[in-house]
């Protein structure tokens, strides 16, 4: 892959965020969503499992909570892997699927998503919850990121997204994007103590795209059809894409 001059800062800048907040990285979304993504990330598991995938990926799969959900659903039926460019996050997602019975079905891999360690269509589904705007939102190789996904997905493979969005609505909109740099932005600081990371996760938060330019760009490199649902408002949504 080629270098881009804002390639390294930008990963840098992820690195050094994804390094701050591990510790207390799932306390803070359980009250950032109110419990809720618990359910989005069963929902978003259920989608996947749709199509009884052999291998399925959890793209920057974080501490492990959405690949295990993964596991459990998907039981003798596909082999799961979690791949994190984050140490530490995988510190945290290892011992948690230390206490899942699995029979050797769940892994979990650090890599980077920009060049994954997998052969051409390696993987029946892949699958990515709230980790794919770090991916997309102000990075100068986006295509390139998403090309990758494209690259190791099988023919007639699906991709599944979780993640933030933007209500239709203009006022839920605008209460959304307070309550993201307000409330959120000092809950998290004076939680995890790291004002950089929550300060980015508020602002990308509220210009990441609609889930109508989602759908453009995942068409527009090169997925054949994408569909997507909203949840509670339109904050969050999950989109399909087939390859």
């Amino acid at each position: 892959m080629s270098s881009h001059p804002g390639e390294n800062a930008w990963r840098q800048f992820i690195h050094k965020i994804f390094t701050a907040v591990p510790r207390h990285y799932d306390l803070i979304n359980r009250i950032m969503t109110w419990g809720l993504d618990g359910r989005w990330r069963r929902k978003a598991a259920r989608e996947c499992l749709l199509s009884q995938p052999g291998r399925l990926l959890d793209l920057g799969c974080g501490t492990g909570d959405f690949t295990i959900e993964l596991t459990r659903q998907a039981r003798n039926s596909s082999v799961v892997i979690g791949i994190d460019f984050s140490w530490t996050m995988l510190k945290i997602a290892v011992q948690k699927g230390k206490r899942l019975h699995n029979n050797g079905r769940l892994s979990f891999v650090h890599g980077d998503a920009a060049d994954m360690p997998f052969p051409k269509g390696y993987f029946n589904s892949i699958v990515t919850s709230f980790a794919f705007r770090n991916l997309t939102y102000n990075n100068p190789l986006l295509r390139n990121y998403i090309a990758e996904v494209l690259r190791v997905l099988s023919t007639g493979g699906r991709f599944i997204i979780l993640e933030t969005s933007q209500p239709k609505s203009r006022f839920i909109r605008k209460l959304y994007h307070l309550y993201m740099c307000y409330f959120i932005f000092w809950l998290g600081y004076l939680i995890s103590g790291s004002r950089e990371a929550y300060r980015y996760l508020a602002e990308s938060v509220t210009y990441y795209y609609s889930p109508e330019e989602l759908k453009q760009v995942l068409l527009g490199v090169g997925f054949q059809q994408v569909s997507f649902r909203r949840f509670l408002f339109g904050v969050v949504s999950i989109h399909i894409a087939t390859k």
